[in-house]
Parts: structure tokens; C-alpha cells; sequence
């Protein structure tokens, strides 16, 4: 005979787990359905952001393109594009994929809120450089558009996200794509960079380690098969053109990149000191080099002090060591001397 109390027990039990799986909005069958609709509703929105950053590019868009930058296979893919056309988010021309003026816009607020996350992150928070992005990642599928422009405010409402990329406003607007790889720069040219990658995230890494930042002033110095070098901030830096192409820069014209005002190095009289402020665009490889080499970067002092018998070349004094200049190299480097004038007249006052 069945006890009854044991058999109360097992009913009662039994009515607690199906209430756990089919309790409506919150059984475990309603959560797992919960959780399929978001990944598929990430997928959705990181499809709509690769889809945005071609087109804003001008780099075509395939179903394997896309598939490959989501890492999933192109079936899958189908399947979201397929979707996404049913919800008149994209539209097919051929083998390419273009969004639709109303994917357009969903795409540029998810973009929005994940650059607006990161300049949070960034000016903020004490969240280390290399996580911004994949926070950020989470962030933009979980931020409504209303909270972001609360977040926006608070900061002065940032033009930028830290890695140089602009912030589209509320109204969808975001200026035009400008610049061009690092990488396709020739040798000679100038640049200053505007964006830096920040996927995959061991790129970005070593960039940031090598001081590398939105801003910058490059001088392609050298470029040859597996080696880009250029200068920056003084420094010498050298990459592979895998991690160079991941580097946006804005070419900047042919022409004497210091304002004038300054005064060149061939000028400076025997015995005169002055910081340095600069090497002129047209000072080009080896002879850019072999002269940052000797300390002619901005922020040091150099110092005029012995001169041949024909007055050319001059020994100027750079980091405790004397070295010689010719006349045509020193007209190349851009001094400044009110600031040592300024601190003579300040030590005799």
C-alpha cells in the first residue's frame, strides 16, 4: 500500500519542475527562448554593423564576407540575410549586399551606442584600454538609444570615440569616410592618423604598446616587402603591412609641415642654443633617419659651436656630443630660440 504522504510529496514535486520549465516569461523552456532570440537578434544587429562599415568604406559586401567577419558558416548566414531582407533592412544587387535606408539607420544607432559606450569607458571609467571594444560589444545590444543619449550629454555629447572614429549624432548623421591605410602611403609622404583598428584585438594591443595613437603625425620613411617604417612624435616605428593597413591616416600635402615663424638650423650663430622643433618633409630617408639617430627630435636643445674653415660643415652640440652638419641638412631643421632668449633674459633679470 502507498503511503500517502509519499505520494503527495512526489506530486507536489512534480508539479514544481513542470512549473519551472513551462511557467510562462519565466520557465526555463521561456528563458532559453529569451536567450535564442537575443543571440539571434545580436547576429542581426553585428550583420547590420559589418553591412554599414562596407558601404561607408566603399569595400563590397558578399555572403562570405559577411559570414567570415561573424565567424559563422554561410548558411547561417543566408538565413540572417534572408531575415533581414523579410524585415526590408537589406537588399541584393547582384553578389553584393546593400542595407536599405531603414537598415541604414538601425545600424547607425547600434553604432551609436557602442561608440558612445567606448568614449564613456575611455574618459570615464578605469576600464583598461583593451577591454573598450568587447564592453562596448556587449553594451550596444543592451543600451537603449534614449539611455546612450543621457550618457552622451553627460560627457558633452563627444564628436569621437577613442579610437578616432566619428560619433553619429541622434539624428543618424556621421560625416563621410576619409583617409586611406597606412600601408598604401609611399615613401615621403605625410599623414596624420584618424583611426586606429581595434579588431582583431591583438593588433590594436600591439599598436597601443608601440605608443600609437588617433592624431599622430606620421613620415612614411621607408617601405619595403614585409616592412613599413615611419616616424612619429620623433620615433622611428616599424611594421608589418598586416598591422600598418589596420592604421587609417589622412594624407597631409607635400609641404613644410612647421609654421612659419620658426627659424632653420643653418641660421643659428656660433655659440647660440635653441630647441629643436622639427625636420622638414623633404629630409627623406637615410639622411631623416641618420639625423634623428644623433637626437634631432622636437623638444631638444642644440647648441651652434664649432665651424670648419670654409664654414661648412658646423659642429653642433645635441645630447652631450658634438656632431657635424653640412649647411644644405641644417637649412632642413626647424629651431626655435625665443624660449632660450626668454629664460637668458629671465636668469640676468
Amino acid at each position: 500500500m502507498e503511503n500517502p504522504l509519499f505520494t503527495l510529496l512526489m506530486g507536489t514535486g512534480i508539479i514544481i519542475l513542470l512549473a519551472l520549465i513551462f511557467w510562462p516569461g519565466k520557465g526555463l523552456l521561456a528563458r532559453r527562448g529569451k536567450v535564442r532570440l537575443s543571440s539571434k537578434r545580436v547576429l542581426l544587429e553585428d550583420t547590420l554593423k559589418y553591412l554599414f562599415d562596407c558601404e561607408y568604406k566603399g569595400i563590397s559586401c558578399s555572403l562570405n564576407s559577411a559570414a567570415g567577419n561573424l565567424n559563422i558558416s554561410a548558411d547561417r548566414m543566408a538565413k540572417l540575410m534572408s531575415q533581414l531582407k523579410e524585415m526590408g533592412l537589406v537588399e541584393f544587387e547582384g553578389s553584393d549586399i546593400r542595407l536599405t535606408d531603414l537598415g541604414n539607420s538601425y545600424a547607425l544607432r547600434v553604432i551609436r551606442v557602442h561608440r558612445i559606450w567606448e568614449r564613456f569607458l575611455a574618459d570615464e571609467t578605469g576600464v583598461k584600454q583593451m577591454n573598450w571594444h568587447e564592453e562596448a560589444d556587449i553594451q550596444e545590444h543592451q543600451v537603449s538609444p534614449e539611455e546612450a543619449d543621457r550618457i552622451a550629454a553627460r560627457m558633452g555629447n563627444p564628436a569621437f570615440d577613442p579610437h578616432g572614429d566619428p560619433i553619429p549624432t541622434r539624428e543618424g548623421k556621421i560625416p563621410p569616410f576619409s583617409g586611406r591605410p597606412l600601408s598604401s602611403l609611399e615613401e615621403g609622404e605625410v599623414g596624420r592618423i584618424i583611426h586606429i583598428e581595434d579588431e582583431p584585438n591583438y593588433i590594436f594591443e600591439q599598436l597601443s604598446a608601440q605608443g600609437i595613437y588617433p592624431g599622430m603625425q606620421v613620415y612614411l620613411l621607408d617601405k619595403k616587402e614585409g616592412r613599413i617604417t615611419f616616424a612619429a612624435n620623433g620615433n622611428e616605428c616599424v611594421l608589418t603591412p598586416l598591422f600598418a593597413s589596420a592604421i587609417t591616416v589622412k594624407p597631409l600635402p607635400r609641404e613644410e609641415p612647421i609654421q612659419e615663424g620658426y627659424q632653420r638650423l643653418s641660421e643659428l650663430a656660433p655659440g647660440e642654443t635653441a630647441d629643436i622643433v622639427g625636420i622638414s618633409s623633404y629630409c627623406m630617408g637615410l639622411q631623416r633617419r641618420r639625423l634623428m639617430d644623433f637626437g634631432i627630435v622636437p623638444g631638444n636643445k642644440i647648441t651652434a659651436e664649432l665651424q670648419s674653415a670654409s664654414g661648412d660643415p658646423v659642429g653642433y652640440r645635441i645630447l652631450g656630443t658634438v656632431i657635424a652638419i653640412r649647411k644644405d641638412q641644417a637649412s632642413l631643421i626647424f629651431i626655435n630660440t625665443e624660449n632660450e632668449k626668454l629664460k637668458e633674459y629671465e636668469r640676468s633679470a
